[in-house]
């Protein structure tokens, strides 16, 4: 099939997915169109099944703010019809299912048929799609989509209490390519270079957004550390970095913290990591933790958003109210305070992967996508 995915080009949750979910499509025989402003930072690769379209926003001294939506929306109608492409997969409500739509309605006009799937991530319904200025414009982009679908059972209730929707939400989990995890494990992890040989490595991976809750990261790590050696990782970019660091330097943890910014080399940090660190305010999924798991990192969290659906109380890590660094703590402590508790914890985190795996879910996304074309 001839395919059109539409995200963010970011190391967020969704644009991670989304150019994920693009690769495996492609590595399956599809023909897959990115369209987007950006070629997405895990696309480092084009081929015949795989493409990327620019948007390119003119900037004109009339507007206050470019509109994005409107080239969005016109680069989607000259792709749909120069490619002759059968599905639409937008991923985040805003701005991108209110172009899709004005794109089918274009599209119609000059007689072609677009079916359009869109994928609810998260923030796109419970931070932005729920304010006032947009509401009226996601509920209706939701309700006009063909198919909708969201990434934990927990997200697909929050989107009916907040909307009044028409349309069914079906639920497909965000998936884990297990493959890519096994490979950075295989090779050699050089933990040497991070910390000592008896320390132990607890790892944060995030936009560092208020949501994500960093100053609460170095909070735990530093009860932890009071108890057990330890160095911690801050992987990611954002608003919050500074306050963290600065946090940091009053708990006097600065030189166990490493700050290494942004990377796409997630895999291969993971393959260091003996906890992970999740203490948000809200996550609709927790792809991190799922990445965590698969590179064999058991994970601290909060039980909040899909997080339940994702990080097994007890078994893959444990889960503790917001707010609660005392509880996520002595949680981490007691995964880390010997060997055998740890291999425990990192096998089932590792196994419990397995339901999150791009073969089991892969084919979901591809039925979806083969029903729309039986109603074109």
């Amino acid at each position: 099939m001839k395919i059109g995915i539409v995200c963010y080009p970011t190391f967020g949750g969704s644009g991670v997915v989304a150019t994920e979910l693009g690769i495996a499509l492609a590595d399956n025989g599809h023909e897959v169109h990115f369209i987007t402003y950006n070629q997405p930072v895990r696309l480092d690769f084009l081929s015949h099944h795989l493409h990327f379209h620019q948007v390119v926003i003119e900037e004109y001294p009339l507007f206050q703010y470019q509109p994005y939506e409107l080239a969005l929306s016109s680069k989607m109608v000259d792709v749909v019809e120069k490619y002759q492409l059968e599905v639409l997969h937008v991923h985040y409500a805003i701005p991108h299912a209110y172009a899709a739509y004005m794109a089918k309605q274009m599209l119609q006009e000059k007689g072609l048929n677009i079916k359009v799937v869109t994928t609810l991530h998260g923030t796109d319904i419970t931070l932005v799609g729920s304010h006032p200025t947009y509401k009226t414009a996601v509920e209706f982009s939701i309700n006009n989509s063909d198919v909708v679908t969201a990434v934990s059972n927990n997200l697909k209730s929050t989107t009916n209490k907040l909307f009044k929707i028409n349309n069914d939400i079906q639920v497909i989990y965000n998936f884990i390519d297990t493959e890519k995890y096994d490979k950075a494990h295989q090779q050699k992890c050089n933990r040497i270079a991070i910390a000592r040989p008896k320390e132990r490595i607890l790892t944060h991976i995030s936009n560092f957004r208020p949501v994500k809750r960093v100053e609460d990261v170095v909070r735990i790590f530093a009860e932890v550390r009071k108890e057990i050696p330890s160095k911690l990782l801050m992987i990611g970019e954002g608003p919050e970095r500074i306050k963290a660091e600065n946090l940091a330097h009053q708990l006097k943890v600065a030189a166990d913290v490493l700050f290494l910014g942004n990377s796409s080399e997630v895999a291969k940090i993971l393959c260091y990591s003996d906890v992970f660190l999740l203490p948000s305010q809200t996550e609709s999924f927790g792809l991190a933790a799922l990445e965590a798991m698969a590179a064999s990192t058991p994970v601290i969290s909060t039980n909040t958003g899909g997080l339940p659906e994702v990080n097994i109380h007890g078994e893959t890590g444990f889960l503790s109210n917001l707010g609660d660094i005392e509880d996520m703590a002595k949680n981490t402590i007691s995964i880390l305070k010997d060997n055998s508790t740890l291999a425990m914890f990192k096998e089932k985190a590792k196994a419990h992967t397995k339901k999150f795996s791009l073969e089991n879910i892969l084919p979901s996304y591809e039925a979806i996508y083969k029903s729309c074309s039986k109603t074109s």
